[in-house]
C-alpha cells in the first residue's frame, strides 16, 4: 500500500495492485495447498506458466496431503520407491471413505471365517480394517482382530492383503519395510471393489503374484467411482493417470477374465476347441482350488457417530440381562422418529440385525422431573458391569454416577412380545418404556414391564475402538483403552 501524504492523491490511488504472479512462488504454492484437485486442474488450464505449479509434487501436493491428513496419518512413511505425493493424495482421496464401520451383507460362506462388523482406521503407512465383535466376559470390551491390510509398494502399486482367520500382526513395520511376502503371514491378497460410496466387495486376488505385468497389479483395486481427471490432459500438466486414478464401471471385468472369455468363444468355434477348452477348465479347476476367501460384500454403517442435533445416534454397545454384552444401532429415520436396532449379540452366532424399538415421539422432557417418572427411573436396576468386582447387576447406590439429563418416552416396540395378551385384541408390539439419557452424553433404556436399564456406551471415540481388545496371533488377549467406569 503506497504511503498518504499531504498531496492531492485520493486514497483509492495510493493503493497498489497485485496479481497472482507478483507473489513469491512458496506463497503461491501455499494458497494452491487450501484448493481442490478439480480447481487446481481448472486453474492449470489458465496459463503455461502455472503448468509448473500444478506439477510441482514436493511441495505443492505434498501440502496437500499433509493439510488434509496429516493429523490422521504420517505423509512421508507412504512415500517410498516410486510414489509421488500426487499418487499418493488420489489414493488415499479414495480409501478415506472406508475409515468408520462396515457389516457383512449376506450370511457369510460357510467354513470361512467372515467377520459380521469392520472397523477401518489409519495406520502410520497403511489402512487397516479390523474384525470387532463383542466380548462375552461381562464387560464393556469389544474384540479387535486384523482383517484388512492396505498400502503402496514401492513401485506405486496398491497391495492389499486379508488374514482370513485373525491372527496375524499386520503391523506398520511391515508396510514400511515394503517386503509384502504374504506367504509367511498367511494371508491372501485380494481385490477390494467399490460399489458406490457404501457399498464394496472383497474378492481375493488369484492372478497376484503370477504376472508381473504393472496394470495388471495396479487393477487389484478396482475403482468403480465416475469422476472425471483431476488435471485435463490438454492443459499440460503431464500425465493425467499420475494425478487421479483410472476409473471403470462397478460391473466391469479384469483384463485376464475378459481375455479367458473370448479364449473360451474361440476355442468352441476352432478344430481343436474340445482339447482346448478341457485345459481351460481344468486350469479354472486349479485356480477355484487355490482359493482361501469367497467373495464378500460389506455395507456401510453411515451415522455411526452422534451429533449434537442427534445425541442418540450412533453405534453403542450395552449389556442384555444375561451379562452379554450387545452392540446397536440407533438412527434417526425420514419420518422424524428414532429407531434402535441390536446388531449383534455376543451371545449368538449370527448377526440379527433385529429391531429393538422405535418411537416417533422426539420431544424429551428436560428437568426437573415428576415424582412418577423419578420413582420410574429409581426403581431400576442398571445392566453395566462392575469396576475391579464380579460382573454382576449394579444396585441402586451405584447408580449415582449417571445423572439424567432428560428423558424420552419410547411408545412403540418392534421385537418385544407381552405373553399374557398374546391371542387378546390389545397389541402386543406396542410397548411403552423410556429413554434416559446422561449428562456425559450417553443413555440408557428399558420398558415399563422390565425392572431394568440397559446403559449404552459408546463403541468408539474420536476414531477410535473403545475398550478395545486386542486379538494377537499367539491367542493372548492385549488390553488396551480404558475399562469400566
Amino acid at each position: 500500500m503506497g504511503r498518504i501524504d499531504d498531496t492531492n492523491l485520493t486514497v483509492d490511488e495510493c493503493w497498489y495492485s497485485f496479481s497472482f504472479t507478483d507473489f513469491p512462488e512458496d506463497v503461491q504454492l501455499c494458497v494452491l495447498s487450501f484448493l481442490m484437485p478439480s480447481e487446481i486442474a481448472t486453474f492449470a488450464c489458465t496459463s503455461k506458466r502455472f503448468v509448473s505449479l500444478c506439477r510441482n509434487d514436493e511441495k505443492l501436493w505434498f501440502a496437500m496431503c499433509d493439510r488434509r491428513w496429516g493429523l490422521k496419518t504420517q505423509i512421508k512413511k507412504w512415500v517410498k520407491g516410486d510414489i509421488s505425493y500426487t499418487l499418493l493424495y488420489k489414493t488415499l482421496s479414495e480409501w478415506e471413505n472406508l475409515i468408520g464401520f462396515w457389516r457383512r451383507s449376506g450370511t457369510g460362506t460357510t467354513g470361512i471365517s467372515s467377520p459380521l462388523l469392520i472397523f477401518f482406521e489409519w495406520g502410520s503407512s497403511c489402512l487397516t480394517g479390523s474384525r470387532v465383535s463383542p466380548s462375552n466376559n461381562g464387560t464393556y470390551d469389544v474384540i479387535k482382530a486384523p482383517f484388512l491390510f492396505m498400502s503402496l509398494s514401492p513401485e506405486g502399486q496398491v497391495v492389499i492383503f486379508l488374514d482370513p482367520d485373525g491372527r496375524s500382526e499386520i503391523s506398520d513395520d511391515f508396510a514400511n519395510s515394503g517386503c509384502f511376502d504374504c506367504s509367511e503371514k498367511d494371508l491372501v491378497p485380494v481385490n477390494l471393489s467399490f460399489m458406490g460410496k457404501t457399498h464394496f466387495v472383497v474378492e481375493e486376488d488369484l492372478g497376484f503374484g503370477y504376472s508381473n505385468s504393472r496394470e495388471q497389479r495396479r487393477n487389484g483395486f478396482q475403482r468403480s467411482s465416475s469422476s472425471a481427471n483431476v488435471v485435463p490432459e490438454d492443459c499440460g500438466v503431464g500425465d493425467v493417470d499420475s494425478i487421479e486414478p483410472e476409473f471403470g464401471s462397478p460391473g466391469s471385468l479384469p483384463d485376464l477374465l475378459l481375455s479367458e472369455i473370448y479364449q473360451y468363444f474361440a476355442n468352441r468355434t476352432s478344430p481343436v476347441g474340445d482339447r482346448s477348452s478341457r485345459r481351460q477348465r481344468r486350469k479354472e479347476k486349479e485356480r477355484q482350488a487355490r482359493r482361501k476367501w469367497e467373495v464378500q460384500h460389506f455395507v456401510k454403517i453411515v451415522n455411526y457417530a452422534h451429533t449434537p442435533s442427534r445425541p442418540l445416534q450412533g453405534l453403542w454397545k450395552g449389556l442384555y440381562d444375561d451379562m452379554n454384552l450387545g452392540l446397536y444401532l440407533v438412527e434417526y429415520d425420514e419420518v422424524g422418529g428414532i429407531s434402535c436396532r441390536k446388531v449383534w449379540n455376543s451371545s449368538e452366532n449370527i448377526a440379527s440385525y433385529g429391531p429393538v424399538f422405535w418411537t416417533s415421539n422426539t420431544t424429551f422432557m428436560e428437568s426437573p422431573f415428576s415424582a412418577e417418572e423419578e420413582s420410574i427411573y429409581d426403581s431400576r436396576i442398571h445392566l453395566r458391569p462392575l469396576p475391579a468386582t464380579d460382573f454382576i447387576l449394579e444396585c441402586p447406590s451405584l447408580r449415582e454416577s449417571n445423572t439424567v439429563s432428560c428423558i424420552l418416552n419410547v411408545n412403540s416396540s418392534f421385537d418385544l412380545v407381552i405373553p399374557h395378551l398374546a391371542g387378546t385384541t390389545a397389541n402386543p408390539r406396542h410397548v411403552e418404556g423410556r429413554v434416559w439419557q446422561y449428562g456425559d452424553g450417553t443413555f440408557g433404556f428399558g420398558f415399563l414391564r422390565e425392572n431394568f436399564i440397559i446403559d449404552l456406551k459408546h463403541v468408539s471415540e474420536n476414531g477410535s475402538l473403545v475398550d478395545a481388545v486386542e486379538f494377537s496371533g499367539d491367542r493372548t488377549f492385549i488390553y488396551s483403552g480404558n475399562f469400566c467406569t
